[in-house]
């Protein structure tokens, strides 16, 4: 049985608390949690934008605990899964390392680059693995494609466009603070900054503009360019002001032989989907099967992929350190490109 404890019990713990039941061989052990009366049991309070709201929940038999030290020196742990705001991941992870835990810490690694280093560091200095939350990959409509691409039947990747957009997160103190939640590049292109990081390769250079919003962007374009001169990805991604399209996300992957298409968009509360297709060379329209789960589902296979990881002592080809650390990378030159942009003189007229 491999045992965990779970640092915070906000949404995401919660998200994960829910896809604990689900796993077999994995049990949560213990949870810190500054909260008295989510200690006792009562989530009542937690709220997000999809799943179950929180629920009173019994806690016999499951330690709690007020502070970190205490549940890594009197919890019998394997590993820790760190559902913290992103400003703390880094801290949090690097404790638990050093008190010889392995770490599954929810997504963005860090907020800063250097504690990305920092955290990869702790973890080959301890011998522990470190796996960060890039649930993504885990979405059936991205399992199914990571299936089609690494079977080679239509050949090799040779480019994507990828979408992921929000309304404005009125509702999310410090969405735009740089440190506290980084805004819309840090807390939500970062699923596909590692996405593209994990199918194509780091990219030799990146090309971005767009609006800024404080000292952070807000919404941008970018181009990424690799070795390989055929291959060609782009995104776009950021806020709107408009609420009546709360979310939108989605991808256009280029073979060699097929086109792999899917969007969807959350407009005025309700789900519009363009479902997962294949358009390949000979003319055919394929729509594979997907899948089929709700809303914890990604996030059930996501973990029982942290418990392949620990028993065999493997690090994950999708959750590993080194992928999230270089798609904190990502982010940040493309930020630096956006804020170059925005003070250049420079201009190109046609």
């Amino acid at each position: 049985m491999i045992r965990v404890g779970i640092a915070g019990m906000g949404f995401m713990g919660w998200i994960h608390w829910l896809a604990y039941q689900r796993i077999e061989g994995v049990e949560v052990v213990a949870i810190w949690e500054v909260d008295p009366a989510k200690r006792k049991g009562d989530w009542t309070s937690i709220k997000g934008n999809f799943g179950p709201a929180g629920q009173h929940v019994d806690l016999s038999g499951i330690q709690t605990f007020a502070s970190l030290s205490e549940m890594l020196s009197q919890a019998d742990l394997d590993y820790v899964d760190i559902c913290l705001p992103p400003a703390m991941h880094h801290e949090v992870a690097i404790e638990c390392l050093s008190a010889g835990k392995h770490v599954f810490s929810e997504k963005p690694m860090s907020l800063w680059l250097d504690k990305c280093d920092q955290m990869v560091a702790a973890a080959v200095a301890n011998d522990r693995l470190l796996m960060v939350g890039h649930v993504l990959p885990f979405f059936p409509e991205y399992t199914v494609a990571r299936r089609v691409i690494q079977s080679g039947d239509y050949g090799k990747l040779i480019g994507g466009r990828f979408i992921r957009m929000i309304s404005d997160p009125q509702w999310l103190t410090g969405f735009y603070d740089p440190q506290k939640i980084g805004g819309p590049m840090l807390d939500l292109h970062v699923h596909d900054a590692h996405l593209i990081r994990m199918l194509y390769g780091m990219p030799t250079q990146v090309i971005s503009r767009g609006r800024v919003q404080g000292e952070v962007a807000k919404y941008w374009n970018s181009i990424f360019e690799f070795a390989d001169p055929e291959v060609s990805v782009s995104v776009t991604s950021g806020v709107i002001d408009q609420q009546g399209r709360s979310f939108t996300h989605g991808f256009e992957i280029h073979l060699q032989q097929a086109t792999m298409h899917f969007e969807l968009a959350v407009i005025d509360g309700n789900a519009v989907s363009m479902p997962l297709r294949i358009f390949a060379a000979d003319g055919s329209v394929i729509q594979p099967e997907l899948p089929v789960g709700d809303d914890i589902a990604g996030f059930e296979a996501e973990l029982r992929e942290v418990k392949r990881s620990i028993e065999t002592g493997q690090p994950s080809p999708i959750l590993g350190s080194q992928l999230a650390r270089d798609a904190i990378e990502l982010c940040n030159r493309q930020s630096q490109c956006i804020f170059d942009s925005q003070s250049s003189s420079t201009e190109t007229r046609f």
